[in-house]
């Protein structure tokens, strides 16, 4: 079972008041038994505003500096709520180079990092940050699951690989200002979903943040995405939560349906491959 934030952008005090509403969320997906909790990419962005004064690239530096105290949380949210959770995105210096990173926080305890591969533009332009390099799928006790942040899910060759090493669930943390931004996520996901014979995961923020730079607008409907044959839906929306709200989306998805559509399809996206003629590969 799945469960998605779709997050409300707004001022919060602090460091505590933030993960108080992390935690609210938390507890609310868990409760309803669900497996995974996913938040947006750059959930955190709304701390930016007490740096506002600071230049834009200065001040998600300043943000960088909660990373590892969010990180330290969520891991101790997934333990006590019982719940594998898929933390979005934040700033990260490592070697004094800026990163867009997240991590899966397993309900066992242990952690894994995950990176953002293609940063936008904007991101390189005005925050000067670094494209990350790994390609790589995760374990859990409900299946083998691949992340991808945002901008990364407009490249098709990122979930292949994925899929190739047996991804059945792809998590899409992402933040959006305008609603072509959204569907050029939204499109690119649902194609993921047909063409990996997966199942695909987005969860956005909503709303505004007029003190922080750089982050005014944000504009999501988080969503929950199939393949198109028999045993799903026909539009492969198996759920989607109201655009522009804040709220919880809590959705069921059945991992044996992927083994049917993978040997009994109508079509078989991975089988019917021509990898006599092509092929994607890691370097």
């Amino acid at each position: 079972r799945l469960g998605l934030i779709q997050w409300q952008m707004r001022p919060y005090s602090g460091f505590d008041e933030l993960m108080q509403q992390v935690e609210y969320f938390v507890d609310a997906v868990a409760a309803y038994r669900s497996d995974f909790a996913l938040f947006p990419e750059y959930f955190n962005a709304p701390l930016m505003a007490a740096y506002n004064k600071l230049s834009v690239s200065d001040s998600i530096r300043e943000l960088a500096k909660y990373t590892e105290m969010i990180r330290n949380k969520f891991s101790e949210l997934s333990i006590k709520y019982n719940i594998n959770i898929i933390t979005g995105s934040m700033p990260e210096i490592i070697d004094g180079q800026l990163y867009n990173v997240g991590n899966l926080c397993r309900r066992d305890g242990t952690i894994e990092r995950y990176e953002k591969i293609h940063v936008t533009p904007d991101e390189q332009k005005v925050w000067g940050l670094q494209g990350g390099s790994k390609i790589q799928t995760f374990d859990t006790d409900c299946g083998k699951i691949g992340i991808l942040i945002c901008y990364d899910s407009e490249f098709p060759e990122l979930s292949r690989i994925m899929a190739q090493e047996g991804m059945q669930i792809l998590f899409v943390p992402f933040l959006t200002d305008t609603q072509n931004a959204y569907a050029r996520v939204r499109l690119c996901s649902q194609a993921r979903a047909v063409e990996n014979e997966c199942y695909v995961a987005i969860a956005g923020s909503v709303g505004n943040l007029p003190a922080v730079e750089n982050m005014d607008i944000s504009y999501a409907q988080s969503a929950v995405f199939t393949p198109c044959d028999f045993a799903f839906p026909s539009n492969g929306v198996k759920a989607e939560a109201t655009a522009n709200t804040e709220m919880i989306l809590v959705a069921d998805v059945d991992l044996d349906l992927l083994k049917e559509l993978h040997n009994y399809g109508a079509v078989k996206n991975l089988k019917d491959r021509r990898t006599d003629l092509y092929e994607v590969s890691k370097k």
